[in-house]
């Protein structure tokens, strides 16, 4: 059977949008699209201790279980293809055949940028109420 629980890996988006706020919005989104969901909160403001919290046996283990994984990162760019949390969730989940996709504050990547990252969707929001509907969206297409 195909899993119905889609992992969110959430970073701040700043002010008062914590990563947890930030995981809840996007959740609360997906669940009223029918979905379950395992929220992730990457609140360590070290991008080492993020990036090996994503490495360990833990994470490789929600997301194997997943249907999918959202990266919520509050701006995609250039720069998000060198050794961040988002690029390391992205790798793992294409290694992993699970399918990847992504809810931003900004998106400045171009076409090619995301093909490498391999994501599905790239979806912008900023505030809380553009991150639930962004969640409703990812349940619609998911």
């Amino acid at each position: 059977m195909i899993s119905r629980t889609l992992l969110i890996a959430a970073r701040p988006f700043g002010g008062r949008l914590d990563a947890g706020r930030v995981a809840g919005a996007i959740a609360d989104g997906l669940r009223d699209g029918g979905w379950e969901v395992d929220p992730l909160a990457l609140d360590d403001d070290a991008e080492s201790a993020a990036v090996s919290l994503v490495r360990s046996a833990e994470f490789e283990a929600r997301m194997r279980a997943a249907r999918a994984v959202v990266i919520a990162e509050p701006r995609l760019d250039e720069r998000t293809l060198a050794g961040t949390v988002a690029f390391e969730i992205a790798t793992r989940a294409r290694q992993g055949g699970v399918p990847a996709y992504a809810v931003t504050g900004e998106d400045d990547l171009d076409s090619f940028d995301a093909r490498i990252l391999d994501l599905q969707t790239i979806l912008q929001a900023r505030t809380h109420r553009s991150l639930v509907s962004a969640g409703r969206k990812l349940a619609a297409i998911i």
